[in-house]
C-alpha cells in the first residue's frame, strides 16, 4: 500500500465497488452532526485518511487517529469504519469527521449498555488517586474505584494493586460528565454469598475442611472456609504452647482444620487444628516412666515453679521445692531462664490430668541420705551457727543438713530464755546428736549433753560463798553476763552484781563468788562484788577448817581473806575501803 492513492472512476480498481456504494448511498441518510455514521476509506495519504460516508460526502481524518498502540496503520483503502460527524460540509466541500470520537462514543455506549444490563467490566488499575484508584477500562476510558470498594476488607497499601487486572461492576455512570464509578467489592460479596450458601449446605460438626487464614488476632485466627469464616482459637492451634498465632501462621496460609462447633442460626464456626493430630498425652506414660532423665526447654516461670516442654504439647512442672536440696529457692528465675535447656528427672505422671512432675535436685545425691549413712544418735558433731530463733539454735552439720539445739539443751545450769544472748550467727558449736527424724528430715542436737549432769557434783563443790577464779565470760546482756564456771557448768552474774567500774566483754576471765544455787530451776548465780567477803563465804571457810580439824579463830579468817585479796583482786576497792 502506497502513502497516497488517488481515486478515479477510470483507473481505481475499486471503481465498481465504489459505484455500487455510491448508488446505494444516494438513497441513504449521511447522518447529522454529533452522530456516528459508517463510511468507507477511499484514500490514505501521508497525514490523513479520506472517508466517504455516502451521499457523495467525504471527510478528512488525521492519520494519527488510525494508528494502533505500536504506531502501525491498521486500515487501508476500502475498509469500512465508524466515524463521528463533527460538522457538515465546509467551504472546501469536505465534512469534519473523527474516528477517535466515534471510538470513544462507542465505548461509552457499550459501557452504558453494560451498566443497564448489570454486566461485568474488565479493567486494569493504572494509578493511585485521591480516595481510591484509577482504572483503565474499554477503549482506554478512565474509571474511578473508591478505596472502600477495592476489597471485602480495607487494604492499607493500595499501590501494590497497580498494574493488576480485575473484573468490576459499574455502580455509577454519567455519560455527560464522563463519570464512571466501579466496585470490585460488590462482585466479591456476590461470590462470597454464593460460596457461603454452598458451604453451609455441607458444613457439620466433626468434619475436616480446608480453608485459608484470613486474619490474625491475639486470641486466634479467622479461617475462610468458602464464604464463611471460622475461628481457630489459639488454644486449639497446637497441643504445644502458642504465645501468639503469628508464631504458627501468616495471612494467606492454607490450613486443614476440624469443625468443633457450628451454630446454624448465628453462623458461628469454631475450628481446631490440633484435633486433626494425635494427642501426645496418649503415650506420655510410656514415653516418660518414673525416674527417667529427660531434657526440655523452659517455657514459663511462675512463683511456684518452672514449666518444661518435653515435646510439643507435653509439659512438666519443676516445683520450687524440687529444685535444690540445700537452697531455699524463692523464685525459679533465680536458678532458671526462659528458653533454657535443662535436664531433669520424672517424679510423677498423670496422663488423664495431663500433669508431669519433674525434679531438678534429684540429679544430685540427697545430702540427707549421705548424712544418715555417716551419722547416728550419740555421735559428736561440730558446725557453725546458721540461724538463731527464740526456741533454739540451728547448726550446719553437713552441706544441706542442719541440726537444732533447743534452748533447754544448751546448758545444765543456766536457764536460757533467748539463745541469742549466748550465741551469734557464725559461732563454732560442738554438740551431740540426740535424735534423727527420717520422715521430717530433722536432727535434734544437744550442747549440754557433751558433759554429764554436773548438778550433784555442783551442789557439793560450789556451795554459796565459794570463790571461783578464772570465770570465763561467754556473753554480755542488758541484764547480766553469762559465764562458764568450769567445763559443763555455766552461771549468770546479774548486772546488779557487777561493779559499776567494771566493763565486761566476751572472753574475759574474772573472779566471782557463787551467791545462789537454785535446785528447782538448776540455776547458778554469781557475784563480782567483793568475792569472798560475804557472810556465806565466811561460814563456808569456817566449815572447811572444821572439816580439816583446824580451829577457826576470827584472826585466822581475817588473815586468809587478806591473802586471798592480795592474790586475785576482782575489782579496785572503792575509796575508803582500803583504810578500813
Amino acid at each position: 500500500m502506497t502513502e497516497t492513492q488517488t481515486v478515479t472512476h477510470e483507473n481505481n480498481p475499486l471503481s465498481g465497488f465504489a459505484a455500487l456504494f455510491e448508488a446505494s448511498e444516494e438513497k441513504a441518510d449521511i447522518g447529522s452532526e454529533g452522530e456516528i455514521v459508517s463510511g468507507i476509506i477511499v484514500q490514505v495519504t501521508r497525514d490523513s485518511v479520506v472517508v466517504d460516508i455516502g451521499g457523495k460526502s467525504e471527510g478528512v481524518i488525521a492519520r494519527d487517529e488510525f494508528l494502533d498502540a505500536h504506531g502501525n496503520l491498521g486500515v487501508k483503502a476500502g475498509d469500512r469504519v465508524d466515524v463521528f460527524v463533527e460538522s457538515r460540509e465546509s467551504d472546501d466541500g469536505l465534512i469534519s469527521l473523527s474516528k477517535e470520537k466515534a471510538d470513544k462514543m462507542k465505548v461509552w455506549d457499550g459501557i452504558s449498555s453494560a451498566c443497564e444490563r448489570d454486566e461485568i467490566i474488565e479493567g486494569t488499575i493504572s494509578q493511585r488517586v485521591k480516595g481510591g484508584l484509577s482504572v483503565t477500562i474499554r477503549g482506554g476510558v478512565k474509571a474511578f474505584l473508591p478505596g472502600s470498594q477495592v476489597d471485602l476488607r480495607p487494604i492499607r497499601n493500595l499501590e501494590k494493586l497497580i498494574g493488576q487486572t480485575y473484573e468490576f461492576k459499574v455502580i455509577k455512570f454519567n455519560k455527560k460528565r464522563g463519570n464512571i464509578v466501579l466496585s470490585r467489592r460488590a462482585l466479591l460479596e456476590r461470590e462470597r454469598d454464593e460460596m457461603k450458601a454452598k458451604t453451609l449446605q455441607t458444613l457439620e460438626e466433626g468434619m475436616v475442611v480446608t480453608g485459608t487464614i484470613k486474619n490474625l488476632t491475639e486470641y486466634g485466627a479467622f479461617v475462610d472456609l468458602g464464604g464463611i469464616d471460622g475461628l481457630l482459637h489459639i488454644t486449639d492451634m497446637s497441643w504445644g504452647r502458642v504465645n501468639h498465632p503469628g508464631e504458627v501462621f501468616k495471612v494467606g496460609d492454607e490450613v486443614t482444620v476440624k469443625v468443633l462447633k457450628y451454630n446454624a442460626e448465628t453462623e458461628r464456626v469454631s475450628l481446631g487444628l490440633k484435633q486433626t493430630q494425635e494427642d501426645p498425652w496418649n503415650h506420655a506414660e510410656e514415653a516418660y516412666p518414673l525416674g527417667k532423665r529427660v531434657r526440655g526447654k523452659v517455657m514459663s516461670l511462675t512463683d511456684y515453679g518452672a514449666f518444661i516442654e518435653l515435646e510439643p504439647g507435653v509439659e512438666g512442672l519443676i516445683h520450687v521445692s524440687e529444685m535444690s536440696w540445700t537452697k531455699k529457692i524463692k523464685h525459679p528465675s533465680k536458678l532458671l531462664e526462659m528458653a533454657q535447656e535443662v535436664e531433669c528427672q520424672v517424679l510423677e505422671v498423670d496422663a488423664k490430668a495431663k500433669r508431669i512432675s519433674l525434679g531438678l535436685k534429684q540429679l544430685e545425691p540427697d545430702p540427707w541420705s549421705l548424712f544418715t549413712d555417716k551419722y547416728k544418735p550419740g555421735d559428736k558433731v561440730s558446725g557453725k551457727v546458721r540461724s538463731i530463733t527464740d526456741y533454739g539454735v540451728f547448726v550446719g552439720i553437713e552441706e544441706g543438713v542442719d541440726g537444732m539445739v533447743h534452748k533447754t539443751d544448751l546448758s545444765w545450769t543456766v536457764k536460757i530464755n533467748n539463745p541469742a544472748d549466748v550465741y551469734n550467727k557464725g559461732d563454732d558449736v560442738e554438740a551431740i546428736i540426740l535424735s534423727i527424724n527420717h520422715d521430717e528430715k530433722k536432727v535434734s542436737l544437744g550442747v549440754k549433753q557433751l558433759w554429764d549432769d554436773p548438778w550433784i557434783e555442783l551442789i557439793n563443790r560450789y556451795k554459796p560463798g565459794t570463790v571461783v577464779e578464772d570465770v570465763i565470760v561467754l556473753s554480755v546482756t542488758d541484764f547480766g553476763a553469762f559465764v562458764r564456771v568450769t567445763e559443763g557448768i555455766e552461771g549468770l552474774i546479774p548486772v546488779s552484781e557487777i561493779p559499776p567500774s567494771v566493763t565486761l566483754t566476751r572472753g574475759d576471765k574474772v573472779k566471782a563468788e557463787v551467791s545462789n544455787l537454785d535446785n528447782v530451776d538448776r540455776r547458778v548465780t554469781l557475784t563480782m562484788r567483793n568475792p569472798g567477803e560475804s557472810q556465806e563465804a565466811e561460814q563456808l571457810m569456817v566449815m572447811r577448817r572444821e572439816s580439816q580439824g583446824k580451829g577457826a579463830t576470827l584472826g585466822d579468817i581475817l588473815k586468809e581473806k587478806l591473802e586471798s585479796m592480795k592474790k586475785t583482786p576482782s575489782v579496785a576497792p572503792p575509796p575508803g575501803d582500803a583504810e578500813k
